[in-house]
């Protein structure tokens, strides 16, 4: 069997069969099924026609000698696949990759919406993802416990991630005193979106930012960015004002001992004449940088949105998988984010995701590229 990306990081899987039922080798079957999801197939029954249309080729490099799997076999295997020791073995893979130092690293949420079954009352499947600004790669997921919130999802995922020196953004959610103690006890830093979840610290801070703003904070310890953009029809002032007087906040909330910093983001958007005016306030325990910095990892966190979230479900149509038994669905996820890494780190062709995915399936000495892809760069 020819080794390719996919049998080096994940040949090793513990395999969900009884022994005596193991006529296909585990690596046989994540290969084609990740094959076939680069070219477009979203179930199972799709995942064996492909691989029974590309048999010939697949038996080139993998020891088909029982032929391709059926798509039970696809289903049975991918419903007991241990997504924990999937998901390890995956940010491993990454890892090897490309490193998080100096990296602006952003983790957000996303909810795999037809995967609510009503019938059972199980509620539908959220998954908290790592994106990395400067590697343009995804380097790890964690599905939420259905009876929890991302707030305890985020502390396995930066478990799993080496974040020694890079900066981590979140939204308002993983705002919490907890979880920016345990991202600087992992020797990195944050930015973090503070909303009014936070009561009285949220309060605190608002009040003295917006009473300061209005003298443009004379007096105070602060840097500016003033960034101005302007593309169809559109044109933004973005202000972001970066304040290190913080130890009044410490005092008054002790458990937020790990701030460095507090900054306001004052946006004014013009549309086709149509005006605009918005607020946000962020926290950071980075105390040697300055504003334009905090301006830039504050765009960079919607990396994930723009780069991961939305390329899933634009071009991996994510939000329509209805898969709803065992761990397919976060399985087939995590395979959707193999695949994206591997398309987005194949260079020789300068095209998108989608049709690169249409190549895949054209052309099969591209697909082989795609599979052995050396990642030398980002």
């Amino acid at each position: 069997m020819t080794e390719t990306t996919i049998s080096k990081a994940f040949g090793e899987l513990t395999d969900p069969r009884i022994k005596r039922n193991l006529r296909h080798p585990l690596v046989n079957i994540i290969t084609i099924s990740i094959c076939a999801i680069i070219c477009g197939c979203d179930d199972f029954c799709s995942i064996e026609e492909y691989g029974n249309s590309k048999s010939e080729w697949f038996g080139g490099f993998l020891d088909l000698k029982h032929g391709i799997p059926s798509h039970d076999t696809f289903s049975d295997v991918l419903n007991r696949l241990k997504p924990k020791e999937f998901s390890q073995a995956f940010t491993q893979w990454v890892s090897q990759l490309g490193n998080l130092k100096d990296d602006i690293v952003s983790i957000d949420g996303k909810c795999m919406r037809r995967t609510l079954d009503k019938v059972s009352g199980a509620s539908a499947i959220h998954l908290v993802s790592a994106w990395s600004a400067k590697n343009n790669l995804c380097f790890g997921q964690i599905k939420v416990d259905e009876k929890s919130n991302e707030i305890t999802a985020i502390p396995l995922l930066l478990d799993l991630l080496d974040i020694k020196d890079a900066t981590i953004t979140m939204d308002a959610m993983g705002c919490q005193f907890a979880i920016a103690d345990k991202i600087v006890d992992l020797q990195a830093d944050y930015v973090l979106a503070l909303k009014g979840n936070q009561g009285e610290f949220h309060d605190d801070i608002k009040l003295f930012l917006e009473t300061n703003l209005a003298s443009n904070f004379e007096g105070l310890s602060h840097t500016v960015s003033k960034i101005l953009n302007g593309d169809h029809g559109r044109i933004e002032q973005r202000n972001v004002w970066l304040i290190d007087d913080v130890q009044w906040l410490i005092e008054r909330h002790p458990r937020w001992k790990s701030i460095k910093g507090i900054a306001i983001v004052d946006s004014t958007r013009e549309v086709r004449g149509n005006k605009s005016h918005e607020q946000r306030l962020y926290i950071t325990s980075h105390e040697n940088k300055n504003a334009d910095f905090i301006a830039n990892a504050i765009r960079s966190h919607w990396f994930v949105e723009n780069k991961l979230h939305w390329q899933l479900d634009v071009s991996f149509n994510e939000d329509q998988n209805r898969l709803r038994s065992g761990y397919a669905a976060e399985n087939f996820s995590m395979m959707n984010k193999i695949a994206l890494n591997l398309l987005k780190n194949e260079k020789s062709v300068k095209v998108g995701v989608k049709t690169k995915r249409l190549k895949a399936g054209w052309d099969e000495n591209y697909m082989m590229k795609v599979l052995t892809v050396g990642f030398t760069s980002v």
